[in-house]
């Protein structure tokens, strides 16, 4: 196994990791709604509030009536009120993850995710395709029916976003951690749904060793079918990334592209993330703050981010005004985990990943 250099080097980068997790995911989530909150929206509000460049949480409203309506959670995920992570979905199933590999270990199946789901995660805390899954579950559905049984999300970037613990436990070892990020999300997802899964997993799991993000974008992008929507569109972005044109021209360009799919569908989402990633080339600021810049699910894409930036260069490298809000606490609806220490999830991730090499 490709291992991190050294294994105070691969514990740094899976504290990295979590940490730009939830980092990421906070800058997103006041503007979580793609169809309202579009790039040019967000720029506009940061312009008004003197925020850009942005190098910091998001600024909060400059008054209730400016026009810019933020998720109701934003009191508590903007600059100057951040105190611990709020509670979210994108780190919620990064935290169930983990516990399912302590639970059950490498050797998982489909059928011990969809219990441990019904075990551990309230209902009322899934969304779109989870949601569908779980009710499946409930209804004595198995894999791959839950997957496929009234379920109109099934490309959706659900699936990408549980995706991380894979990558994270298999540093240096893309196609490892993407069949297990695929064995994790045929419970509720299907096609491009899965691939984006297999390629985050993968794409986390080659930050650890790759000399460049672009490399870990290139060696991500193998554990997937080339022929497939969610391959054309990375290595659209990459080929104009490749051509010196600008971050906001590529997405314009990308969105013209991907038109009609959704905010939340795995392509689009794909394209914005894939975009701060290149644009951003390793510097962590630089690239959740154009990921979540670039729109659609925010908070998800900034998540994403996040964790391959800070695998990348390690928790040192991610700035003070990113870590130090969040106070090393999260809050979670996965039951047991409330209010657990990010310095712990990282501990026992470490663990495991030693524990697979």
């Amino acid at each position: 196994m490709a291992l991190a250099r050294t294994e105070t080097d691969l514990t740094d980068r899976i504290l990295g990791g979590w940490q730009g997790r939830i980092a990421g995911n906070m800058l997103g989530k006041p503007v979580e709604q793609g169809e309202v909150w579009t790039r040019d929206r967000i720029d506009r509000y940061l312009r008004e509030a003197a925020a850009l460049p942005l190098t910091d949480y998001l600024p909060e409203p400059i008054s209730e009536h400016d026009g810019f309506e933020l998720r109701p959670e934003w009191r508590q995920c903007v600059r100057g009120r951040i105190h611990g992570s709020c509670r979210d979905d994108d780190v919620d199933y990064a935290i169930l993850g983990l516990d399912l590999l302590e639970t059950h270990g490498f050797g998982f199946s489909t059928e011990q995710v969809g219990d441990l789901w019904l075990l551990r995660l309230p209902y009322l805390q899934t969304f779109t395709a989870e949601r569908v899954a779980y009710r499946n579950l409930a209804n004595g559905l198995k894999p791959p029916l839950t997957a496929t049984y009234d379920n109109p999300y099934q490309e959706w970037i659900g699936a990408l976003i549980r995706a991380d613990i894979f990558g994270w436990t298999c540093p240096g070892v893309p196609r490892r951690a993407a069949s297990l990020a695929r064995r994790d999300a045929v419970l509720s997802h299907t096609g491009n749904g899965v691939y984006g899964a297999m390629w985050a997993a993968a794409l986390i799991a080659a930050a650890f060793t790759a000399p460049t993000v672009r490399h870990a974008v290139d060696e991500a992008l193998a554990v997937i079918p080339g022929s497939s929507r969610l391959a054309r569109t990375v290595r659209r972005v990459a080929s104009l990334h490749d051509t010196g044109l600008s971050w906001e021209d590529t997405l314009t360009t990308l969105a013209e592209e991907t038109l009609g799919m959704g905010w939340i569908h795995t392509v689009p989402n794909a394209a914005v993330l894939t975009a701060g990633l290149l644009y951003g080339d390793g510097d962590f600021t630089r690239t959740i703050t154009l990921t979540v810049r670039g729109g659609l699910d925010t908070d998800s894409n900034g998540a994403t981010a996040g964790s391959v930036a800070g695998v990348f260069g390690g928790a040192a490298a991610i700035p003070d005004q990113w870590k130090a809000p969040l106070e090393d606490t999260v809050r979670s609806a996965v039951f047991g985990f409330d209010g657990v220490r990010i310095s712990e999830l990282a501990e026992r991730t470490v663990r495991l990943a030693e524990s697979a090499a």
